[in-house]
């Protein structure tokens, strides 16, 4: 059984990825400083797999990390620890190049000292910025418009690099879409701490009355029904490419030591869409308002997951149906458990 470190494992993603992880027959081993995750997840963790997951209370920056990977025999490792909110990147700069590339630097840094050769980097689609295309590839230009998708975009070239001038290090990069929904369990699911960034996390805070509504940000753009598009990858889905990659790295079937994979499912959803299908799913009234456009918002934005398809052996099973079913089963969750 191989032993492989997550950082940032106790996260919505992180988390996600843990199970599949063992599923396929790995011994995952944590290392959060639960910053952005809670400590509940753990116990959610033990009930969907029957086994307590190895975990760490600490930074993946700290120096005890070099003891973590002796002592547990690393085999390969997830990166996932980094900040992400785009508008707090372009407030706090140096938080984010501080965390995502110099946190960055320092783990490849150790692992390289340990001959640990398997990486597989949690990227994101922010790499493009606002790409000149709706369909967007892994060739299209990458153009970051903020210090997030910079640190991003700046961890994938110096993994790039490394792996050139290092040919036993294999690196996989995986650049996100939209991440949505839960484990269909509801023992784990997102749990964001203070304002939730992304749509559904807000769709669900808008049903539950913990916000007021929610803002649907212009309603005029050249789309079926005026809203955005965008797309949206469950999150099992999305955890099970990372299994993916790292069986990839292992074989060793190819020359190229070092690939990157767009993860989405190819299949634009709008703004109105994804609203109205969480209320028909759910059968839960969403109040929200109209606002004006966003500046910076493409019309729409869209994966082409042909490569990730093909390289990766990969396709998503879910659907945004099951995304919002699942989400909402969690927030119900949630919600008995504060409630006593």
């Amino acid at each position: 059984m191989k032993n492989i470190l997550v950082t940032g494992g106790a996260g919505f993603i992180g988390s996600h990825t843990v199970v599949e992880l063992v599923s396929a027959g790995y011994r995952p081993v944590i290392v959060d400083n639960f910053s952005n995750s809670d400590k509940s997840v753990l116990s959610g963790l033990k009930k969907i797999t029957g086994k307590q997951i190895a975990c760490y209370e600490t930074d993946f920056q700290d120096k005890g990390i070099q003891k973590i990977l002796i002592k547990e025999k690393i085999d390969g490792v997830i990166h996932f620890a980094a900040f992400k909110a785009v508008g707090e990147s372009v407030e706090q700069p140096l938080k984010y190049y501080n965390n995502n590339l110099s946190g960055m630097l320092d783990l490849l840094s150790n692992l390289l000292k340990q001959k640990i050769n398997n990486f597989v980097f949690s990227s994101s689609a922010a790499v493009y910025g606002n790409p000149p295309t709706d369909i967007v590839t892994e060739d299209t230009t990458c153009a970051p418009t903020s210090p997030y998708g910079w640190s991003k975009y700046m961890d994938e070239i110096v993994l790039r690099d490394l792996c050139a001038s290092n040919p036993t290090l294999r690196g996989v990069a995986l650049r996100y879409f939209n991440v949505i929904g839960a484990h269909p369990s509801a023992k784990i699911g997102e749990r964001p701490k203070g304002k939730p960034q992304n749509l559904l996390p807000i769709i669900l805070q808008a049903s539950t009355e913990q916000v007021f509504s929610l803002t649907v940000y212009g309603t005029d753009y050249p789309t079926p029904d005026g809203t955005c598009l965008r797309d949206y990858i469950h999150v099992v889905d999305l955890a099970k490419a990372h299994v993916a990659a790292l069986q990839k790295l292992e074989k060793k079937d190819s020359a190229e030591n070092y690939s990157v994979y767009n993860l989405g499912t190819g299949k634009p959803t709008s703004v109105l869409e994804l609203l109205k299908t969480f209320e028909k799913v759910n059968g839960v009234k969403v109040p929200y308002k109209i606002g004006p456009r966003r500046p910076g918002d493409p019309a729409a934005y869209f994966a082409s997951p042909k490569k990730a398809n093909k390289g990766l052996g990969w396709k998503t099973q879910r659907s945004v149906q099951d995304a919002v079913a699942d989400a909402w089963r969690w927030q119900q969750t949630i919600e008995r458990k504060s409630n006593g």
